[in-house]
């Protein structure tokens, strides 16, 4: 079987999430917090980049670490270095935005945005400085987070910020109690805080000068504050691109687990609200609620990119049962004559050609959709609670993946393949109980197998024939039965 591109898209060990595509010379860049597998809390891994030829997007290479946490000059303060940016200035080189934080995100609102600089994109970037006023005092204005680095024809815009539902300056400056919560999380004065006319909240954009440190123009808001986008207002993960003579602003919301999307005639104004690009819960696809919703959902972050005449939306997923193990997803999406972008539905093939070839075995953990009816949105913690996510163990001679924790009910989808002359459907398993798989090439249609599963504490291959139209469908599994069972292969001849 030739070689294949599969969300995850990466190796199934790495995790980066917050990627930022970049095309220099002939190769995509994915650059990327980096989280570690099972870890405790966010990024807490050093720059990791990967790139693969714009041209065949199933051979994505690690260029190793490019930068170092211990880099940075607050690293014993602040150890863990949040979502970045990567853009090339006028000198050339590659310069990297980025914001430290601490353990839980302690602190990760404190900072100013650092730099760091390089001759090459994968090359071994330098600490550069921290983004300035024109007198060398660190730029703080609104909140340093999650910056976006974007050139337009030259010009630097940096665009960065969060936005908390607080409430306005005028009632903060009568309530010392809720001002006192603003400024504990950002580590502002009420001066910094009131003196801000327009709240320092929401997405903030400021033009650099040539040096790619000195801010050339007063911040300000890319989109007021107060803008009503019908419950997808901004929250975090600014990006920028430009779609002809179009600025796209790209944006996790208030949703938080949703990228969309706003359009303007300006890079830096007048954005209006566009729609959804993806949901990492697939929230709005086929009538898709949050409360049956597909996977566990949390943090996005992620832009959308063109690459050999495709556009592609990158985002990441959940694993492990929190959000400090989220992994590099990507799907095609489809820009319209009018501008608009169709909410794209998570998929298994992802960057992919075309449909996955039906046979041959594949990891488990590239299910696109991880149910039990009833998933929980992440939070700032691992959940102790039992159900179905993509976890790990330690064997000898290296590390397992697998979709573990399965109940009664359990649905594992895998969006698409393309199948020939199957007639054989298999899995490898473990399960503390009695049960059965069943197979379907619809979310709610008829079996087309059941695999029967055993009580076991090691994996067993289990198997039906099976007889279905050639033709490209998903797969959907469904767990019947007692205990909770392990998936960590399937299989097709």
């Amino acid at each position: 079987m030739k070689k294949q591109a599969f969300n995850p898209f990466l190796p199934l060990d790495a995790y980066i999430p917050d990627g930022e595509p970049h095309i220099f010379g002939d190769r995509v860049y994915i650059y990327g917090s980096h989280d570690i597998e099972g870890g405790h809390t966010f990024c807490m891994g050093d720059y990791t980049v990967y790139s693969a030829p714009v041209d065949d997007l199933t051979d994505w290479r690690c260029d190793g670490v490019i930068y170092k946490a211990s880099q940075d000059p607050d690293y014993a303060e602040r150890p863990y270095m949040y979502a970045p940016d990567v853009v090339q200035g006028k000198d050339g080189r590659y310069y990297l935005y980025y914001c430290m934080s601490g353990e839980y995100g302690f602190g990760g609102y404190y900072g100013p945005i650092q730099a760091a600089v390089c001759d090459t994109p994968a090359g071994q970037y330098q600490y550069l400085g921290y983004v300035r006023w024109p007198d060398g005092t660190p730029m703080k204005k609104y909140v340093c987070f999650d910056p976006c680095a974007f050139s337009d024809n030259g010009r630097i815009f940096l665009y960065y910020g969060t936005q908390y539902q607080n409430e306005p300056n005028e009632v903060l400056a009568g309530d010392r109690e809720k001002l006192e919560d603003v400024m504990k999380r950002y580590d502002k004065t009420p001066e910094e805080i009131l003196s801000t006319p327009d709240n320092v909240n929401g997405p903030a954009v400021v033009e650099l000068e040539d040096d790619m440190l000195t801010v050339k123009s007063e911040p300000h808001h890319v989109i007021p504050y107060e803008a009503d986008f019908g419950g997808h207002e901004f929250f975090e993960a600014s990006s920028m691109r430009k779609v002809g003579d179009k600025y796209y602003f790209i944006y996790s919301s208030q949703q938080n687990h949703e990228l969309c999307y706003a359009v303007s005639d300006f890079p830096d104004r007048d954005f209006t609200f566009g729609g959804t690009i993806v949901s990492n819960g697939d929230i709005g696809v086929n009538g898709v609620t949050h409360e049956t919703k597909m996977n566990m959902t949390g943090t996005t972050h992620g832009s959308i990119i063109e690459i050999n005449g495709q556009w592609y939306v990158f985002y990441h997923r959940l694993t492990h049962k929190s959000d400090y193990s989220r992994q590099a997803c990507a799907e095609k999406i489809t820009i319209a004559p009018d501008g608009s972008i169709k909410q794209a539905e998570m998929t298994s093939c992802g960057l992919n050609p075309s449909p996955l070839e039906g046979k041959g075995t594949y990891p488990a953990v590239i299910a696109c959709n991880i149910t039990n009816g009833h998933m929980p949105h992440g939070s700032n913690s691992i959940f102790q609670e039992s159900f179905p996510n993509v976890a790990h163990r330690d064997v000898p001679g290296g590390r397992e993946r697998f979709i573990a924790e399965i109940s009664d009910g359990t649905l594992m989808g895998f969006k698409y393949f393309s199948f020939s002359g199957l007639s054989t459907v298999g899995v490898t398993c473990m399960s503390t109980g009695e049960g059965r798989i069943s197979v379907h090439t619809e979310k709610d249609g008829p079996a087309i197998a059941e695999l029967r599963v055993s009580a076991s504490d090691s994996w067993q291959e289990v198997s039906a024939e099976v007889s279905v139209p050639d033709g490209t469908y998903p797969l959907y599994l469904v767990y019947h039965g007692t205990g909770t069972a392990a998936v960590k292969d399937i299989c097709f001849a």
